[in-house]
């Protein structure tokens, strides 16, 4: 089916008014990382090619905000919290509290719905990557990553990344 293979048109291709009336009616969730675990889980899948952590994160920092990969592009420019306003924002790390917490907003029966999530060890392994992956990181690399993400560490949550201040 020909339309199964059309690109979906942008939400920034239509004005505010088009927008508000597209997604007045839908309940809008929007799942936020990390952005230092999205770099990590990023390179460790392979779609940085270079040898070491640190020149996937020049790479990435070479490339700018315009020419970002949306595995590692800031949050921000992605999902647009500015123009949409997302009903619930689901933190990883806290998949489980949050999602149960969702299904039982949407009247869904929690236990049946909700696989089984272990974010306490989810959270423990991603605080030691980033503990070991950061000290691979020049003092200057690590300033550029926070300015790089510096929009989505100011409109999310993220107290304990690496690359907060």
């Amino acid at each position: 089916y020909r339309g199964q293979h059309a690109k979906e048109p942008q939400l920034s291709t239509f004005n505010q008014t088009e927008v508000k009336a597209m997604l007045g009616s839908y309940t809008k969730v929007l799942f936020v990382r990390d952005p230092f675990h999205r770099l990590i889980a990023t390179f460790l899948q392979g779609m940085g090619i270079n040898p070491s952590f640190s020149s996937f994160v020049q790479d990435v920092l070479d490339s700018g905000t315009h020419n970002a990969s949306a595995a590692w592009k800031p949050l921000v420019s992605l999902c647009r919290p500015c123009l949409v306003r997302y009903d619930y924002v689901v933190m990883f790390g806290f998949l489980r509290q949050e999602l149960g917490h969702l299904l039982r907003q949407a009247g869904l029966p929690v236990p049946g719905l909700l696989p089984e999530l272990t974010d306490t060890q989810v959270q423990w392994t991603y605080s030691w990557l980033s503990e070991q992956m950061f000290s691979e990181l020049s003092a200057q690399q690590k300033q550029q990553l926070s300015r790089f993400y510096r929009r989505d560490l100011a409109a999310f949550p993220f107290s304990s990344s690496f690359l907060s201040d």
